[in-house]
C-alpha cells in the first residue's frame, strides 16, 4: 500500500482515537467554554479546508471550461449538500445538548445516538481526504502535491482530537467505563479511514470527473458546519469564545493549506 494511502487513513483517524485517549487523563467532563472552543476549531479548519483544499482546486482544474470553470464546483456542491440533508434525516442520531432524536426513529440508545451523530458529520472529512488524495495518486491531477495532501490529513486530524474527547468524556460522565468510553470515542471516527478508502478507489476510475467530487466534498463539509457546528458553538450562555476558536482553526487550516501545498 502506498505511503500516500497509510496517511490517508491513519493521520486522520489517530486524531480522533487520541482524543479519546483523554477519558483515561481527564476526570469529570470538559467546561463548556472549552467544549465551545473545540466546536469553533472544528468548524474553521472544515470552512477553511472546503474552500483551499476542494472549491479553489476544483475550479483550477477546470479552467478550459473558461467563464464557466465554477460549474462542476457547484454542481458537486449541491450534490453534496443534498447527500448530507438525506443522511441527516435518515440515520438516527443525537446531539449532546439535545433531548431529542433526528432522523427516522429508532429504540437505540441514547450512547450509540450520540456515537452517529459524530459518525455523521466524519463522513464528509473522510470523503474530503479521499478525494484530494485520489487526485494525488491517480498523478493525472495537477496542482495537488504531496505535502498539500497532508496539510489536509493533518488539519482534520488536529480537529478531530477534540471531536474524540467530547464524545469520550460525556460518555464516562454518564457511567459508561473508561475502556468503552474511549472504544465508542475512537469508533465515532472509523467511518473516516472507510469513507476516505472507497473515496480514492471510487474517484481513482473516474478522474476527470474530479472537481466535481471535491465540490461534493466541500458541499457536506460546509453543510455539517452551518446545520451542526455552529450552532453547538453558539447555544447557552453568551462568549465569543466558540467565534474566536473558528477563526483560529480556519486561520491554521489556511496557513498548512497554503505554506504545504
Amino acid at each position: 500500500m502506498p505511503i500516500e494511502m497509510l496517511q490517508a487513513l491513519l493521520i486522520p483517524f489517530m486524531g480522533t482515537v487520541l482524543g479519546a485517549g483523554c477519558v483515561f487523563f481527564i476526570r469529570g467532563n470538559l467546561h463548556w467554554k472549552v467544549e465551545r472552543a473545540f466546536t469553533g476549531f472544528a468548524a474553521g479548519v472544515m470552512v477553511a479546508a472546503s474552500i483551499w483544499s476542494l472549491i479553489i482546486p476544483a475550479m483550477e482544474q477546470s479552467k478550459a471550461m473558461d467563464r464557466l470553470a465554477f460549474l462542476p464546483a457547484l454542481v458537486g456542491f449541491w450534490f453534496g449538500v443534498l447527500f448530507i440533508l438525506l443522511l441527516d434525516h435518515i440515520i438516527p442520531h443525537l446531539h449532546r445538548e439535545s433531548k431529542e432524536s433526528e432522523g427516522m426513529s429508532s429504540s437505540l440508545s441514547r450512547t450509540v445516538k450520540l456515537v452517529l451523530a459524530v459518525t455523521l458529520h466524519n463522513i464528509p472529512e473522510g470523503m474530503a481526504v479521499g478525494v484530494v488524495y485520489a487526485g494525488l495518486l491517480s498523478q493525472m491531477v495537477s496542482g495537488i502535491t504531496q505535502t498539500g495532501a497532508l496539510a489536509l490529513a493533518l488539519g482534520i486530524a488536529i480537529q478531530n482530537f477534540p471531536e474524540g474527547a467530547i464524545i469520550s468524556l460525556p460518555l464516562r460522565a454518564e457511567g459508561v467505563s473508561n475502556g468503552k468510553a474511549f472504544l465508542y470515542g475512537s469508533l465515532s471516527g472509523i467511518v473516516e479511514p472507510i469513507g476516505t478508502f472507497l473515496t480514492i478507489m471510487a474517484v481513482s476510475y473516474v478522474v476527470p470527473f474530479l472537481p466535481y467530487f471535491q465540490g461534493f466534498a466541500a458541499g457536506t463539509m460546509l453543510y455539517v458546519v452551518v446545520e451542526e457546528l455552529i450552532p453547538e458553538m453558539s447555544q447557552g450562555q453568551h462568549s465569543d469564545i466558540g467565534a474566536i476558536a473558528f477563526a483560529m482553526g480556519f486561520s491554521l487550516m489556511m496557513v498548512l493549506d497554503v505554506a504545504l501545498g
